[in-house]
């Protein structure tokens, strides 16, 4: 996979307008999260339009509660594997929230976010598996910073109000894949 101006050339380009400069441009760490919505519903083109600020909360009673939400991701991994691009790696996307990385607040400030197209406690496929892995060794590759020590789920740098990617996420076999694609 080929990162091009911090777009990767292989995904669909939606660009969001939840996004801003980065204080410093850092790029040291890489957020794994899940998003289905409604949760445990997969398909549709409900996460672009929030994403994008186009959701129409009458939609769906569960998307009442995310009226005026502002939140991005840089990426998304469907099921299927698709990957949609939301803001170039560049920029600071709102995915993060209120976290805290190694005593660093902000870490929208200095991390790039994955959403995996999943809920915490359902599989994720084999085909979001290795499109991660082949995106993150594509991401190491242009930022340095980001190692296999600065990838993170959600959950450890926002545990008080987050649990995703969730315990279905498999962390040893994405690790040792990802692994094995530097080696290799």
């Amino acid at each position: 996979m080929q990162i091009d101006d911090h777009w990767l050339t292989s995904a669909t380009a939606h660009p969001s307008p939840f996004f801003n400069a980065r204080p410093d441009g850092e790029i040291s760490l890489l957020v794994i999260h899940n998003i289905a919505l409604p949760p445990k519903t997969y398909g549709g083109p409900w996460i672009e339009h929030l994403f994008t600020g186009q959701l129409d909360t009458s939609q769906h009673p569960y998307f009442t509660q995310l009226e005026g939400l502002e939140v991005s991701a840089h990426l998304l991994i469907r099921r299927t594997g698709q990957i949609i691009q939301f803001v170039g790696f560049d920029q600071r996307a709102w995915h993060a929230g209120r976290s805290v990385f190694e005593g660093r607040e902000q870490c929208n400030d200095f991390s790039i976010g994955i959403e995996l197209e999943g809920s915490d406690d359902q599989p994720y496929t084999e085909q979001q598996y290795r499109q991660l892995i082949a995106v993150t060794h594509s991401l190491m590759q242009t930022y340095p910073e980001i190692t296999q020590q600065h990838i993170v789920g959600h959950q450890q740098i926002a545990p008080e109000r987050k649990t995703d990617p969730g315990p279905a996420f498999d962390w040893p076999y994405f690790l040792s894949q990802l692994a094995s694609t530097q080696d290799g």
